[in-house]
């Protein structure tokens, strides 16, 4: 039975280390203060020391029977439980209750004022359960004592106490948390409550609350609709104040056509007095072509009537202009309505043509980020560092693929201005608000930069300009209210958005930002300190106050603590990055040290501890204390300059949440970490239905937020040390912390709070000694890890290039600008996250017994080390001596190069892999190593010759002579990689456009056909085969050959020729060329006729649409012939490509809830008597098309087929799924020809678009249900024996899928 959800204080324990005393007595005279967080419904556990825990469980039994049960791990023999129990309302301690069964060996102490229980020793673990029948207690108070060693051991200083039965009052019941002195109750929400998926409009309804983001503007619903209806794209734009109203004016470009639109939502009817620049300053009348219908045109100008428009009953006035030429620089215009003339201000209204916006090509990122290339990136850390690897980027001539060009171009161009103050680079920054909107990501890309580069000082922050610091914090005020609006109108950016506004800080109106220029003079007058460096430093402050202020303010309060220590004071600065060189530069320089009296300690701690609060105000974004008191609101109690300081609370904050975050900020300094960083995800969990509304004030909700997000990353780095040698559940419950960290941190977190379910999942199973429990946790930790280097690649791609180019214009260090990307990912949850993920792995596979390889193709090998970055760049390079590649990228659709003996990589591609199969058929030695120590030591024997031996979860290795190289195997094997040229005949139209499987012939289609044909009625009545019909050989050429498509057999015929010639570039055109092709009568009729015989459905009585989607399917498949892997391959072997023919299997598409693949050989070992089989979740293209992540794999022994044994778990992230449709497969002449592994090399292609699904592994039977899966399993490895056993015995590689618990074969064919 399940432990109630009521735990109190100890109880719900998850590690927090105990205070260990020797020969102290225990305290009995009051209740212990409760000190743990709870998430509901788990259990306790505490460290009793470095090595040992406690696990404290409550169980209801029959009654009003409770039964507590506490295990201690990794202790002595003589450990015993000296306790008493509680009443409500009593402080004193009842011995011995009344209604219970004392157990075994209980005794009273001396005073008898406690009982005294020792523990039961089981090996290494001591336990103890007691039985308590006493409605009348509600808990029991105890200390451990190792009576052997008279140690001491208490929860934190204080008794633990366990609470029996739920505490009354209403704040227990239901869904509310609790908050008392110092005990918080996680809600027991859904985790996928908390989820996030991008929107593609900023006009989106939130789901939590049900109303809209943001409502549109009549000018946001006109850009709207230039862009989705007429597919215009906005080059610049502006928009000016009229009075309460508006016009925006945009220049478009489509088609090659440049127009500028102008609309407004003024009522009176407006005429545009416009004319045309090329140079600052001109009116110039436009040329009379380009002038709109009804214009009157002037000497110097032109005037243009609007014309009256609606959108969603919005009613507008807009005009639209196209420009004859390139070469304007800007329009200049006035509006004129009835007689009045309306102006900007008391200037002309100019839409600046030069500052445009980047053009398509200057905002594509320069690679694609699909969910495959998500293994592209590997991490690696360690305790003290993280390192992440991220492809190449070759950008444009000057550097600006992959940005905002435009922004980053007048980001540079304002940067003198910007450096004059921090005011001015804020109202620049507002300023440009627009312009990086339109950009979208990559504009507000660019601004995270601009404010990157200055947060971290690389920018000068003032030029000897005196500037108020109200002005500072109005300026940042204005910057951040313009993010904040963002936030509220584009979801899809709020991630973006966030890290823009932790590096900028919060700003404050008025007041605020005064206050720091005017208290550093009543703090000197009131403690006397009115020269010196506090002087020099307020002349610092009444000049240009910045982020410096606050570390300063810092060492002058660590400094006046440590009784006046100045090397404290230095210490706290350098370790915060300001020098005496930093302090010499300011435009008032801050010459002395500071030189104060122990007389003066109290009051400067007491006042510099109150105006950090102002410092704090304005330039933190992250700052915990002020964050809180701004949302929470305060009145100061200090003395003078602060009375009467009020800032009033959010409205609408959670019952309970100022509780909450009084429970935070008491806990904040906690050595044990676990209860703060419970309430600090609580606190953000609570948040988010405030964030994804339009909250007032949602601004200072955001700041909090992150300021949250902040204190839990740090308080984790902080738990480091205590985690050295704890138990993996431990790691694993604070993985799970983290991780949901980074998901309430995330836009798109579905995959994330997957993650977070397994890591629960996980620490279930652990809990139950279940056996499978580490295997298990090592795929979710294998999935976590692709979830970061996914982040990780994302975060490159959008900021590095903006980094790369803006630092080039402004001049930026090249240092600091190559780890731009890396920096950002530092300073998030994900670093932490990384890091616990790597101390966790080993103890996994160790518990699992999966050692630090993973042998996909056993091979003893002998050759140099080359170190390359991904597999895919050296596919085709031809090594002249025997090669051990180590390779940190492999996707799983690579070809060996030649000359390769070995690849080793810390990547893990399915052992059914394409490029899995290639190594076992060239015998290559292919291995995943997950010991990132391992690989790095393999690195670093670069250019060396090592001797290869593996073993069944290990490699040995050896450093040899050359001389040794030269006899030794592997020159045997680098020989029997040199496959002898296979040769095609070309197959013949025989007459037909398609047939159905009783026609399948060697003639007509290939062996995957033919051998479906083959099993259909053959194989067991549980096992069904698809109907199936084909396109048969010969097709696509008589199709290319029909006068219908002439046009498209002369294009293919050129680009044949340039391919001929060497030009790979012709493989795509020939692609791309063959989508041109027109279905004669012929084929449409008679594939027609072939599948209604069958019993399938004809798509095209669904539709001439539908028709259209089959017949694009089949030209992808005849196209496929000319993949670069699959001509690259054939050309390798010395195969005629032109002899290569393509018939098309039809079958319809089982929608699968499984698809496996079984290789009826383990592949691995050879072992005959052993099928191998791996099975994924939905379509099997996740298993077959190298998707990131790992399939679920199993073993089944021949012998015994009714017992499967599980060898990994699921890691993949994504899952496909389709409902009715048809799919067409390539069956190419050249797929099975013995000695070349031609399998996969082509194209099956569904009619319709497969649906992509985040996986949530914890609600899959697959998984969760050990019947289930046993009974699954079995029936696969059964399949796969029984058509084993109609091909004679021979080894067959078998794809299926399983419906409804059903089994379907959708091909087989020898096992290479």
């Amino acid at each position: 039975m399940a432990g109630v959800s009521y735990y109190a204080a100890a109880a719900a324990g998850t590690g927090r280390p105990c205070v260990v005393q020797f020969g102290a007595a225990p305290n009995r005279s009051r209740r212990v203060s409760r000190t743990r967080l709870r998430r509901r419904n788990a259990g306790g556990r505490f460290g009793l020391d470095s090595n040992s825990e406690l696990q404290v469980d409550v169980k209801p039994s029959s009654g009003s029977m409770v039964e507590i049960e506490l295990v201690a791990t990794n202790t002595g023999s003589a450990l015993a439980l000296h306790w008493g129990a509680l009443q409500p309302g009593r402080s004193e301690w009842v011995v011995p209750p009344a209604g219970m069964r004392l157990p075994e060996g209980t005794t009273r102490t001396h005073d008898d004022a406690a009982l005294r229980t020792p523990f039961k020793t089981s090996g290494s673990n001591s336990t103890l359960k007691i039985e308590i029948d006493n409605p009348g207690l509600e808990s029991i108070e105890f200390v451990i004592v190792d009576e052997a060693q008279n140690k001491w051991f208490k929860n934190n200083g204080q008794n633990f106490q366990v609470h029996m039965r739920p505490p009354a009052g209403p704040h227990h019941q239901g869904q509310q948390h609790s908050a008392t002195a110092g005990s918080i109750g996680r809600k027991n929400r859904d985790v996928m409550q908390l989820l996030s998926k991008n929107a593609s409009t900023g006009d989106q309804v939130n789901e939590a609350t049900g109303t809209t983001s943001a409502k549109c503007t009549v000018l946001d619903l006109f850009i709207k609709s230039l862009q989705e209806k007429h597919g215009s794209q906005v080059l610049c734009k502006k928009v000016f104040k009229l009075g309460e109203k508006e016009i925006l004016a945009l220049m478009s470009q489509v088609q090659g056509s440049t127009k500028v639109h102008l609309a407004t939502d003024h009522v009176e009817p407006l005429i545009l007095h416009w004319a045309l620049a090329k140079k600052a300053g001109e009116w110039k009348a436009p040329p009379p072509g380009i002038v709109p219908a009804g214009s009157t045109l002037l000497e110097m100008a032109c005037e243009s009537p609007f014309s009256d428009a609606e959108l969603n009953g919005l009613h507008h006035q807009v005009l639209e202009i196209e420009l004859d030429e390139d070469s304007y620089r800007g329009m200049p215009f006035v509006l004129r309505s009835n007689q009045t003339w309306i102006k900007n201000g008391t200037s002309d209204f100019y839409l600046d043509f030069s500052r445009r916006t980047a053009k398509s090509s200057e905002v594509t990122l320069p690679f694609s980020f699909s969910p495959i290339l998500a293994k592209n990136l590997l991490q690696k850390s360690s305790q003290n560092h993280m390192l992440i690897f991220f492809p190449c980027i070759k950008g444009t001539s000057d550097g600006s693929k992959g940005t905002a060009k435009a922004l980053l171009e007048t980001i540079a161009d304002l940067e003198e201005d910007a450096q004059r103050s921090l005011m001015h680079r804020f109202n620049i920054a507002a300023d440009l608000i627009d312009q990086a909107k339109d950009a979208g990501q990559l504009g507000l890309a660019g601004l995270l930069v601009w404010m990157r580069f200055m947060a971290t000082r690389q920018l000068i922050w003032n030029k000897n300009y005196n500037v108020k610091p109200r002005e500072i914090s109005q300026a940042q005020d204005r910057f951040t209210d313009n993010l904040q609006s963002l936030y509220k109108m584009y979801p899809q950016h709020r991630e973006m958005l966030r890290m823009i506004m932790y590096t900028v800080g919060r700003g404050g109106q008025g007041d605020v930002g005064q206050r720091i220029r005017d208290e550093i003079l009543v703090i000197q007058r009131n403690n006397d300190c009115m020269g010196g460096m506090m002087e020099e430093w307020h002349q610092k402050l009444h000049n240009n106050t910045s982020p410096d202020d606050v570390v300063i303010c810092q060492a002058l309060m660590d400094y006046m603590s440590s009784d006046l220590d100045i090397k404290v004071y230095w210490d706290t600065l350098n370790k915060n990055g300001i020098t005496k060189e930093r302090l010499l530069s300011y435009d008032h320089p801050i010459h002395s040290e500071p030189n104060l009296k122990s007389e003066q300690k109290e009051g400067l701690l007491r006042d510099l501890t109150n105006y950090m609060r102002s410092l704090k105000a304005v330039h933190s974004g992250a700052d915990l204390e002020s964050a809180i008191g701004t949302c929470t609101g305060y009145t100061s109690e200090s003395q003078g300059f602060m009375v009467g300081v009020e800032v009033n609370p959010v409205k609408g904050l959670p019952s309970g949440f100022p509780e909450l975050l009084k429970f935070v900020l008491d806990h904040i300094e906690d050595k044990s970490v676990e209860s703060l960083v419970e309430g600090l995800l609580e606190a953000r969990a609570e948040l988010r239905t405030l964030l994804l509304s339009s909250t007032e004030r949602l601004k200072d909700l955001i700041f909090l937020d992150i300021a949250l997000d902040s204190t839990v990353r740090t308080a984790i780095e902080r738990s480091f040390e205590n985690l050295n040698n704890a138990a993996p559940e431990k790691i694993m419950y604070f993985i799970s912390l983290v991780v949901e960290n980074l998901a309430l941190s995330t836009d798109d977190n579905e995959n994330l709070l997957c993650c977070l379910k397994g890591w629960n999942h996980a620490l279930e199973m652990s809990k139950h000694s279940d056996d499978q429990w580490a295997l298990y946790a090592k795929a979710f930790l294998d999935r976590t890890r692709l979830a970061l280097a996914t982040k990780g690649e994302e975060y490159h791609g959008i900021l590095q290039p903006s980094a790369e180019y803006l630092g080039s214009l402004l001049g930026i260090e090249q240092w600091t600008v190559n780890i731009f990307t890396e920096e950002i990912i530092r300073s998030g949850s994900a670093a932490s996250l990384s890091l616990l993920l790597n101390r966790l792995d080993p103890v996994l596979r160790n518990v699992a017994n999966l050692g630090s390889w993973q042998i996909i193709s056993p091979v003893d090998v002998a050759g140099y080390v080359v170190v390359v970055d991904q597999l895919l760049t050296v596919q085709h390079k031809s090594y002249d001596k025997p090669t051990i590649l180590v390779v940190k990228g492999v996707k799983g659709e690579e070809e060996i190069p030649d000359g390769v003996v070995a690849v080793l990589t810390p990547d893990m591609p399915d052992v059914l892999s394409h490029v899995s199969v290639r190594a076992r058929n060239s015998k290559v030695l292919f291995a995943t190593c997950f010991d990132p120590n391992i690989l790095s030591e393999l690195e670093q024997n670069k250019g060396k010759v090592l001797s290869l031996k593996p073993a069944s979860v290990d490699i040995s290795y050896r450093e040899i002579p050359e001389s040794e190289l030269l006899v030794s195997s592997s020159i045997d094997t680098l020989d029997g990689q040199k496959t002898p040229s296979l040769s095609l005949a070309k197959k013949q139209f025989l007459g037909k456009y398609a047939i159905s499987a009783e026609e399948f012939s060697d003639e007509m289609v290939g062996a995957k056909s033919r051998n479906i044909a083959y099993l259909n009625g053959k194989v067991p009545s549980w096992v069904s085969v698809p109907t199936s019909v084909a396109l048969p050989f010969g097709t696509f050429e008589t199709v290319l050959s029909d006068k219908i498509n002439k046009e498209v057999a002369q294009k293919v015929k050129i680009l044949t020729e340039k391919l001929d010639q060497g030009e790979l570039g012709a493989l795509n055109e020939i692609r791309n060329v063959l989508l041109n092709l027109t279905a004669p009568t012929y084929l449409v009729s008679e594939l027609k006729e072939k599948m209604q015989g069958s019993g399938m459905p004809w798509p095209g009585d669904e539709g001439e649409q539908r028709w259209e989607q089959a017949w694009t399917a089949i030209k992808k498949v005849w196209a496929s012939k000319w993949n670069e892997r699959a001509y690259l391959s054939t050309r390798k072997v010395k195969l005629d490509h032109s002899n290569l023919s393509m018939a098309v299997l039809v079958q319809q598409v089982v929608s699968a809830d499984y698809a496996f693949v079984i290789h009826t050989t383990n592949p691995s070992s050879g072992e005959r008597s052993e099928i191998y089989a791996e099975v994924v979740k939905g379509l099997g293209e996740t298993l077959v098309g190298a998707y990131p992540g790992r399939a679920m794999s199993f073993v089944c022994s021949k012998d015994n087929l009714e017992s499967p044994k599980v060898l990994g778990y699921p890691s993949k992230p994504i899952g496909l799924f389709i409902q009715k449709s048809i799919i067409f497969r390539s069956d190419s002449n050249g797929e099975d020809l013995e000695g070349y592994a031609g399998a996969g090399l082509y194209d099956s292609v569904p009619m319709d678009k497969e649906e992509q699904v985040v996986l949530d592994y914890t609600t899959d039977p697959l998984i969760t249900d050990c019947s289930f899966r046993t009974s699954t399993l079995s029936s696969i490895a059964r399949a796969g024996y029984d058509i084993e056993q109609l091909y004679g015995g021979s080894p067959q590689d078998i794809e299926g899928v399983v419906k409804d618990g059903k089994i379907y074969i959708v091909q087989t064919r020898p096992q290479m």
